[in-house]
C-alpha cells in the first residue's frame, strides 16, 4: 500500500485540499483509497463525505499520544486499501515529525511491505518564507521517505527574487529527497478562484461540483477545466 501523509507546519495554505486532490485522483484511477484526518483544530478533511473520512486525534496536549499513533500505524499494517492518504493539521507537525523520527515509522512501514510518501506544500506571497521551512525541517527530520512537493500559486508565483523554487538553495540542498513537483496554478480570482472557493468551502469534489445545479453552467465548465489541469499535473508527476 502507498501511505500518503501531507504536512506543513503552516496552516491555511492549502493542506485539506491537496488530501482531497489526492483522494479525487484515486478514485478517479479506480485505486481503493483509506483517508484520515489527524488535524485536531480544523477538521477540514472529515468533512469531505464522499471519502468516508475517520477522524483520528494523535494529540495529547502538545505532544503526540502514542498511543493513538499506534492504532494509526496498526490501521496502516492491516487495511485493505490501494492507498492510504493521511492529512495532519499544522499544530501537529513539530510533534509528529520527532515521533515518526524517534521510531523509524517510514522504515517500519517499508518492512511491512508498505511506501511511505510524504506531501508537503509550498505557496507564495507572505507564506512562502514560513512554507519554505516546513520543507526543509520535513527533510531534516524524517529521513528515508520521497517528498512531493506542491507550489500553491493562489497566494502568488512561488519565486524568490525572480528565480523558480527549482533554483532556491534550500531546494538545491534536499533536491535528491524530492520525488516529484506539482504546481496548483494561479487562476482568475473572480472566475476560476470563486468557483474553487465556493467547491472547497462546500467540502465536495470536482465530481460532485460539476453535477450539482448550484453551480452555473459557466462556473461548472471552469471546474471541469480546472479538475482537468490539476489531474494532468498529477499524472505527470506519477500521483
Amino acid at each position: 500500500m502507498q501511505v500518503e501523509m501531507v504536512l506543513q507546519g503552516k496552516g491555511g495554505v492549502g493542506k485539506s485540499m491537496i488530501a482531497s486532490l489526492l483522494a479525487q485522483h484515486a478514485i478517479a484511477h479506480n485505486s481503493k483509497a483509506m483517508c484520515i484526518d489527524t488535524d485536531p483544530v480544523n477538521a477540514t478533511f472529515s468533512g469531505y463525505r464522499a471519502f468516508d473520512v475517520e477522524t483520528l486525534d494523535i494529540m495529547e496536549g502538545d505532544d503526540i499520544n502514542p498511543r493513538t499513533f499506534d492504532q494509526l500505524i496498526e490501521r496502516i499494517m492491516t487495511a485493505e486499501a490501494d492507498r492510504m492518504i493521511i492529512d495532519n493539521g499544522a499544530s501537529t507537525f513539530i510533534p509528529l515529525c520527532s515521533y515518526l523520527l524517534q521510531n523509524d515509522v517510514a522504515g517500519l512501514l517499508q518492512e511491512g511491505g508498505h511506501s511511505i510518501r510524504l506531501h508537503t506544500v509550498i505557496t507564495g506571497g507572505q507564506a512562502m518564507q514560513d512554507t519554505l521551512e516546513g520543507f526543509a525541517s520535513l527533510c531534516r527530520n524524517i529521513p528515508d521517505a520521497g517528498v512531493v512537493v506542491w507550489l500553491n500559486e493562489y497566494f502568488g508565483k512561488v519565486a524568490y527574487n525572480g528565480k523558480p523554487f527549482e533554483s532556491s538553495k534550500v531546494y538545491e540542498k534536499n533536491q535528491a529527497r524530492v520525488e516529484a513537483i506539482v504546481t496548483v496554478p494561479a487562476v482568475k480570482p473572480e472566475t476560476f478562484g470563486q468557483d474553487m472557493h465556493k467547491m472547497l468551502t462546500r467540502r465536495i469534489t470536482f465530481v460532485e461540483a460539476i453535477a450539482s445545479p448550484d453551480f452555473t453552467i459557466m462556473e461548472r465548465q471552469r471546474l471541469k477545466m480546472m479538475q482537468r489541469t490539476l489531474f494532468m499535473n498529477m499524472d505527470k508527476a506519477h500521483l
